[in-house]
C-alpha cells in the first residue's frame, strides 16, 4: 500500500489486462503506478504507467473538477498521436464497489518513462546531451502547437526521458485547444516556468486565458537551467524569482543571463524570454534556430590558453546515446514525475542531503525535512506546497510545522470537503467570500467569488498569505504560543484575538487541538 498518495492502490490490484505494481508518483489529484501485462495479447508493451484519477465516488464538487482535468488530457492524447508527446494506450474505469475510494476512477495507462527531465538534472551533471534534449523538447512544442493546443504547464518534471533516449512531453490536464489566437486553461502554473503577462492573470468563468507564447517562455527558462544549471531570473526561491520576473516585465531590472550559455543559446533565450508576447519568438522561428544551434558547437566561446589555440568542441552527432548512458544511472524505480503530478515518491535528495525545489527534483516523503517531520502522517502529496508556503512568507510563527496542523484540524488533510451548511470547502477550508481576498499572490481581490472546488494548490499558499498578513497584526505583548495565536486569528480574526488578550474562549478547543499538531509536526530541536 502507498500511504500518503491521493488515491491508494495495492500491489497486485487488477484492472483490465493490467496488474499494478510499485508506486511511482503521486499530487494532489492523482496517483500514478507502474503497471504490467497479465495477457500475451495485441502489440502494446509489457509495462506502462497507470495514472490513476479519482473521478468516480469523490464529493460533487471534486468529481467535476477531476473530469475536467481528465477529459482534457485523454481529448489531447486521443487526438494527437505525435512522436514526441507520451502515449496513451487506453482509459479505463474502476468497477469496483467493494474499494469506494477507487470505485469510478478513471485510469490512464501510459507509456512508462525512465525518468523526468527534473530527475536527471537533480541528481546528475548537467547533461551533455542538453542540446540534443532542448531540441527534441522543441519538436515536441511545435507539434502541440502546429495542431492547436497549448501546453499550459511545461517545466522539466514534465519532460519524459524514454528507455531509448528520447524525450516526450506529458501532463496534458492543463492543456487546451486554441480558439483563435488564445486558449483557456485551468488557473494552475508552476511560477518558474509562467511568464509575467500570466503570473497576475485575471480568471474569468471559462479559467486562465494563455496563448502558445506562455511555452515559449517555459522553453526558454528550461533551456536556460539545462545548459547552464541555473535559472534565468535570480532568486533562491521560486517566490524571490517570480518578484524577479516581475521587476524584468515592469522594465525595472534587465534580463542577466548566465556566463555559460553559448552564444547561440543565448540569443534563443532572450528571444524566449522577452518583457511582453509581442516580442516573444514564434513556434517556427524558434524551432529553426534550435535545430541550428543544436548542430553547432555546443560550447560556449574559450579563452586562450597558453601553448594551445582554443577549438569550439565539433557537433554532438548522437545526443539519444549520451541520454540513455544517463537515464541507466537511474534505478529502477525513477521514473518521471510528469504524469501530471506535482511530486514524486522515492526522488533523491541534493548534494545536501535534502531534495530541491523549482522543478529539479522533490523527495515528497523528505521535503523540508529540517522544517517539518516525516515520520508523523504529514501526506507527501502536500510537503512541497506546505514548506513553500511558509518559506514565502518569512515570518515569525508562519512555519510549516503551524500550516500542516492547521491542514489537519481544518479537514484532515481532505481536498475533498465540501460544508456548505458552514460554506466551507477544500484542504483549508476556505469561505468563497474570504478566498475571494487572498486568491492572487500579488494582492489583488478576485474581481468575482471564486466557486469551489478550491484544489489544494490553490487553497494552501492562499491559507500562508492570509497567516503572513495576520502576524504583524496581533499585539506584541500577548502571552501565548504566537503560531496558536495565529491559527485562532484565522478561525476568527486578529481583533477578536487582540481584543481578548489571548484566544477568546470560544476557539480555545481548535486553539488547544492546533498547539498538540504543532508539536507532533515540528522536527526536534526547533520547537
Amino acid at each position: 500500500m502507498s500511504e500518503g498518495y491521493a488515491v491508494t492502490v495495492p500491489e497486485g490490484y487488477r484492472i483490465g489486462v493490467w496488474e499494478v505494481r510499485e508506486p511511482i508518483a503521486t499530487g494532489a489529484f492523482g496517483s500514478v503506478y507502474a503497471a504490467r501485462r497479465t495477457d500475451g495479447g495485441d502489440a502494446r508493451p509489457r509495462t506502462a504507467a497507470l495514472k490513476f484519477l479519482p473521478t468516480g465516488t469523490a464529493t460533487p464538487r471534486q468529481v467535476s473538477h477531476l473530469r475536467d482535468l481528465a477529459e482534457r488530457e485523454v481529448e489531447l492524447l486521443r487526438r494527437l498521436r505525435r512522436p514526441r508527446l507520451i502515449r496513451m494506450y487506453e482509459t479505463l474505469v474502476v468497477d469496483d464497489p467493494g474499494r469506494p475510494a477507487l470505485d469510478g476512477a478513471t485510469v490512464l495507462v501510459l507509456e512508462r518513462a525512465e525518468r523526468s527531465l527534473a530527475a536527471l538534472l537533480a541528481d546528475a551533471p548537467r547533461p551533455g546531451a542538453g542540446p540534443g534534449l532542448l531540441l527534441q523538447i522543441c519538436e515536441g512544442l511545435a507539434q502541440l502547437h502546429g495542431a492547436g493546443w497549448v501546453h499550459g504547464d511545461l517545466k522539466p518534471a514534465n519532460v519524459l526521458l524514454m528507455a531509448d533516449g528520447s524525450v516526450r512531453l506529458a501532463d496534458f490536464n492543463t492543456a487546451a485547444e486554441l480558439d483563435g489566437t488564445h486558449a483557456y486553461t485551468p488557473a494552475f502554473a508552476t511560477p518558474d516556468y509562467t511568464p509575467p503577462e500570466l503570473l497576475w492573470s485575471r480568471i474569468d468563468e471559462r479559467g486562465r486565458r494563455i496563448r502558445p507564447s506562455a511555452d515559449i517562455w517555459a522553453f526558454g527558462v528550461i533551456a536556460h537551467l539545462v545548459l547552464t544549471g541555473s535559472f534565468p531570473l535570480p532568486g533562491a526561491t521560486p517566490a524571490l524569482r517570480r518578484d524577479a520576473a516581475t521587476a524584468y516585465a515592469r522594465g525595472s531590472d534587465e534580463l542577466r543571463l548566465s556566463a555559460e550559455i553559448p552564444d547561440a543559446w543565448r540569443d534563443i533565450v532572450r528571444a524566449c524570454l522577452t518583457r511582453t508576447h509581442e516580442e516573444r519568438v514564434d513556434g517556427g522561428e524558434l524551432l529553426r534556430r534550435v535545430r541550428e544551434a543544436a548542430a553547432g558547437p555546443a560550447r560556449g566561446p574559450r579563452l586562450p590558453r597558453p601553448r594551445r589555440t582554443a577549438r569550439p568542441r565539433p557537433a554532438r552527432r548522437r545526443p539519444r546515446r549520451a541520454v540513455t548512458a544517463a537515464a541507466a544511472l537511474a534505478t529502477a524505480t525513477v521514473v518521471a514525475l510528469g504524469y501530471g503530478l506535482g511530486v514524486r515518491a522515492g526522488d533523491p535528495p541534493g548534494a545536501d542531503g535534502r531534495a530541491t525545489a523549482g522543478g529539479t527534483g522533490v523527495a515528497a516523503a523528505t521535503y523540508g525535512a529540517d522544517e517539518l517531520r516525516t515520520d508523523r502522517g504529514v501526506p507527501p502529496a502536500y510537503r512541497l506546497l506546505i514548506v513553500q508556503t511558509a518559506r514565502d512568507c518569512g515570518r515569525p510563527g508562519v512555519t510549516a510545522a503551524l500550516i500542516a496542523a492547521m491542514l489537519k484540524v481544518e479537514s484532515d488533510f481532505d481536498p475533498n470537503l465540501s460544508d456548505p451548511a458552514n460554506d466551507e470547502y477544500g484542504i483549508a477550508r476556505w469561505t468563497p467570500r474570504v478566498l475571494r481576498w487572498w486568491m492572487h499572490a500579488d494582492g489583488t481581490p478576485g474581481e468575482t467569488v471564486p466557486q469551489p472546488p478550491f484544489p489544494p494548490a490553490e487553497s494552501i499558499p492562499a491559507m500562508g498569505r492570509y497567516l503572513c498578513w495576520i502576524a504583524p497584526r496581533l499585539d506584541a505583548g500577548l502571552a501565548d504560543d504566537r503560531r496558536v495565536l495565529l491559527a485562532a486569528a484565522y478561525r476568527t480574526s486578529y481583533r477578536r484575538v487582540n481584543d481578548a488578550g489571548g484566544v477568546p474562549p470560544k476557539y480555545r478547543s481548535y486553539a488547544d487541538r492546533v498547539a498538540h499538531y504543532v508539536e507532533r509536526y515540528t522536527p526536534p530541536g526547533k520547537q
